[in-house]
């Protein structure tokens, strides 16, 4: 087996491995002895077919297997002794193709781009700022009335007064498609909260300025992608009956109150919202860090990059941004998206920072757990209320979504990493300053 460099420039590599047709034949031969035992054909016992006859049997299977483990041993043997790590899966070409016939030599051309060596970094040249706020008493006492807004009851307005949105009106209703009524289209004493969307469109609007004891019929049609494939795109009559109209009164903020959010008093409440806005704060904080963190490094540590992971990733960007642009186009089935020049800038920065980091990381022996990573299945596995086992064995058995999971985790480790070693300053700021900080996140 021999491998030949044809092509060192930068971290372009190419090489030619040539696998002799002996060399084949010999691993032919092994594999055979090593399925033998385990064979059975018609006349001869299990274990006892002659290699001869199960190299006519089985030979032509058996070469396409020795043939791409000879490759993937001379690949694996050529990256252990050269060190080269490539930055994206080798091209792998077999020459003659097509015309390659039993008994020849097998010549493969390989490429690959290879990861650049990274210089080392010395966190101690970087500078901080870790940004504090505190939960004030004016921010606690606006979460308490957000929550004194959701906790509302609703209590029976002054006779005769229209409903408007945000009421509640507590209605009897009987739905009808061409004059025969349909099975879940009734109900008596439902209470329904005008502008809340729960039914179907057009209804709650033709509720707003009905008053109790009056009667009306609500004209609606059924969504064409409604779940009752009997009324999906139907026109329907819903007769009404609004039995009371109801204001919304935020509940009193007292230790009532306090107790339905499972808190012993209102001061207790108070401290669990202090405590919960303050976390809040220090995750935008620490994403305002991160990013002041990863531009300091952009600047600090230069080197060459991999022109095909480069490529990638601007066409990954031009795609994505493609799509946000056209969030009506859900599948792949349009024409080639170009990546502009800043769609490669953005690149390079993306690709020399997961780099960085990824040696960092390396170096430090920096790993994700096991509990780490249920935690984020479990935190994934909540956007899909009601399939979460399906989704866990869909995670077990895709490497793929595994790795989309336990990257973010990762470089935030090596984040924590870096900045345990870096100069950071504690600056104790307001509420609106680290909004205004964030905001400009979104602007970079």
């Amino acid at each position: 087996m021999q491998v030949t460099e044809t092509l060192n420039e930068g971290l372009k590599r190419a090489y030619t491995i040539t696998v002799t047709a002996a060399e084949l034949d010999a691993k032919v031969q092994e594999k055979l002895i090593e399925a033998q035992p385990e064979v059975e054909l018609k006349g001869f016992r299990k274990g006892k077919v002659p290699l001869a006859i199960l190299k006519k049997q089985f030979g032509q299977r058996i070469l396409g297997d020795a043939m791409q483990d000879a490759i993937d041993g001379a690949m694996k043997d050529h990256f252990d002794k050269s060190g080269d790590r490539p930055a994206l899966q080798p091209e792998v070409k077999m020459v003659g193709g097509e015309t390659w016939a039993e008994g020849q030599d097998v010549v493969v051309e390989m490429s690959y781009d290879c990861l650049p060596p990274i210089p080392e970094l010395d966190a101690s040249q970087i500078t901080l700022d870790r940004l504090v706020v505190k939960a004030d008493d004016a921010s606690v006492e606006e979460a308490l009335k957000n929550l004194a807004a959701t906790a509302q009851n609703f209590e029976d307005r002054k006779k005769g007064t229209k409903a408007k949105d945000g009421d509640q009106v507590v209605i009897d209703f009987k739905g009808s498609v061409d004059g025969d009524y349909f099975e879940g289209g009734t109900a008596e004493d439902y209470p329904l909260v005008l502008g809340s969307g729960s039914f179907i469109p057009g209804f709650e609007e033709q509720l707003v300025g009905v008053k109790a004891g009056e009667e009306k019929n609500v004209e609606v049609s059924f969504p064409a992608e409604y779940g009752a494939k009997h009324l999906a795109g139907k026109a329907a009559v819903f007769e009404c009956t609004v039995k009371a109209v109801k204001e919304p009164k935020a509940a009193e903020i007292d230790d009532e109150m306090a107790k339905k959010y499972g808190a012993e008093d209102l001061a207790a409440l108070k401290a669990q919202i202090a405590e919960r806005l303050e976390a809040e704060y220090k995750g935008a904080s620490r994403a305002v860090m991160k990013r002041a963190l990863l531009d300091q490094l952009d600047g600090m540590v230069k080197f060459d990059l991999p022109a095909a992971l480069v490529e990638a990733e601007a066409n990954q960007i031009a795609h994505q941004l493609w799509h946000e642009e056209h969030p009506e186009e859900q599948g792949h089935n349009h024409g080639n998206i170009e990546a502009t020049d800043e769609h490669k800038t953005l690149a390079e920065r993306r690709v020399r920072l997961g780099l960085l980091l990824a040696e960092i990381g390396r170096k430090a022996e920096v790993q994700v757990t096991d509990a780490e990573m249920t935690q984020a299945v479990l935190n994934a596995a909540r956007q899909y209320p009601g399939q979460e086992r399906q989704f866990f064995e869909f995670v077990q058995k895709n490497p793929q979504m595994q790795q989309q999971l336990r990257a973010p985790l990762f470089e935030d480790k090596v984040v924590d990493h870096i900045v345990a070693g870096a100069k950071v300053t504690e600056k104790e700021i307001s509420k609106d300053d680290l909004q205004k900080a964030v905001e400009a996140l979104d602007d970079m």
